[in-house]
């Protein structure tokens, strides 16, 4: 191998190495971010809860939701939502204990 040739291999591997270096910085960026902050990876951490829905005409519907501690019931029509009415949720029954 040449000098001009062992140069060019000694950079390109500086290159790839410096490449793989960030590449594993931001992964663990956004690994740590997803552990803290739940909602960046997509998932709610409190996801609303569809309990019911009736519909009322072709494009009507009557709908209640759950979310954080209370009930409400939507009117949902085409280009339109509605808070109907909210309520305190009851609370869930509890599993039945062992014995």
């Amino acid at each position: 191998m040449t000098v001009a040739s062992s140069s060019w291999v000694s950079q390109g591997l500086a290159t790839i190495l410096a490449l793989l270096l960030v590449l594993a910085l931001a992964w663990l960026v956004l690994h740590t971010l997803r552990r803290v902050q739940p909602g960046l990876s997509g998932r709610s951490a409190v996801a609303p809860q569809v309990l019911h829905s009736t519909g009322l005409g072709p494009r009507e519907r009557l709908v209640l939701v759950r979310h954080r501690g209370r009930e409400y019931l939507l009117g949902v029509s085409t280009g339109n939502v509605a808070v109907i009415d909210r309520w305190d949720a009851p609370p869930e029954p509890s599993p039945p204990g062992p014995g």
